[in-house]
């Protein structure tokens, strides 16, 4: 299995377009040892040849220009994206669909709670059908249905499964302030030919036994790394929120609950990788005191063109 990071930031990337914080103000005056990075998004392949789209980033266009592995490859118009599965309605994971309008039908694989919102919230989807139009692939996790695993044509020997998690819907959600089972999953990818696993999750705000376990069994994690800590924002005077009121767990926890270095710790996984960096996140600076703790643990944080083969 091939992995290929597209966008390795979370909303807005970094630095932010907006931001005069220390880190985006550092990074643009190179006083500081840190990567931009576009906002989060990832490519899977069996082959290196068909790949699937995990969130469409509103970089894609950029992204897709960055990495040769997603040019045209045959005829006048052609694309080795396959399909797209989405994570959440987010709208730094989705409205990189309508950069993906001039291309063919766009087979799309979300839950149930995720098309709802994209149609109705924020209708990308409705504005879609005037230009390439998507086919729908539901992802049947809702209600009492907190797993499935599904199949994507032309990925015949690579399995997924989705799992919803803990998070928060999108603001334009109708349900942003009472989670609903399916509005923000996780992803397990195996490769049926060697049975190396893939955990992916850009956004997880609690790790329960449930995920735990999940990631436990993976070979790979390449997980939310939105926050190093729970007021990281409120101390950077950009927001009055925590992590947590954000959806988001924090790689350093409190006397409640555990981190996500903490949680990492408790895995087996190869390869441990954080993604979706805010622009507030101290582990941008790569000679910070928090990337020396995070080699320290074996946890590598993700960059734009990163490739991980499993």
């Amino acid at each position: 299995m091939k992995i290929l990071v597209l966008g390795s930031g979370a909303g807005g990337g970094f630095p932010q377009w907006n931001c005069n914080c220390r880190l985006c103000a550092g990074q643009r005056q190179g006083d500081l040892c840190a990567h931009a990075r576009t906002q989060s998004s990832i490519a899977v392949s069996a082959d290196g040849e068909s790949w699937v789209l995990l969130n469409a980033s509103p970089d894609i266009g950029q992204q897709i220009r960055n990495h040769p592995q997603l040019h045209p490859r045959q005829g006048l118009r052609d694309t080795p994206i396959k399909a797209v599965v989405l994570m959440d309605a987010q709208i730094d994971h989705v409205t990189g669909l309508l950069g993906l309008r001039e291309g063919p039908c766009i087979d799309l694989y979300a839950t149930p709670c995720v098309f709802e919102d994209l149609t109705t919230g924020l209708p990308l989807l409705n504005v879609l059908q005037h230009y390439c139009g998507t086919r729908w692939h539901m992802l049947p996790v809702a209600g009492n249905q907190s797993s499935a695993q599904f199949e994507i044509d032309g990925f015949a020997s690579l399995r997924f499964t989705a799992l919803a998690i803990p998070g928060m819907a999108p603001p334009y959600s109708p349900h942003r302030r009472e989670q609903v089972v399916g509005d923000n999953i996780a992803l397990l990818i195996e490769d049926l030919r060697d049975g190396r696993r893939l955990f992916y999750s850009p956004g997880l705000a609690e790790v329960g036994d449930t995920e735990l376990q999940w990631m436990c069994d993976a070979d790979c994690l390449l997980v939310d790394g939105t926050f190093w800590e729970e007021d990281e924002m409120q101390r950077a005077g950009l927001s009055g929120k925590t992590a947590t009121e954000m959806g988001h767990l924090p790689q350093i926890g409190g006397t409640a609950r555990a981190g996500m270095v903490d949680v990492m710790n408790a895995t087996t996984a190869r390869r441990k990788v954080l993604i979706h960096i805010n622009n507030s996140n101290p582990i941008l600076d790569e000679a910070s005191a928090q990337r020396r703790l995070l080699d320290a643990h074996g946890i590598e944080v993700a960059f734009d063109g990163m490739e991980i083969t499993l």
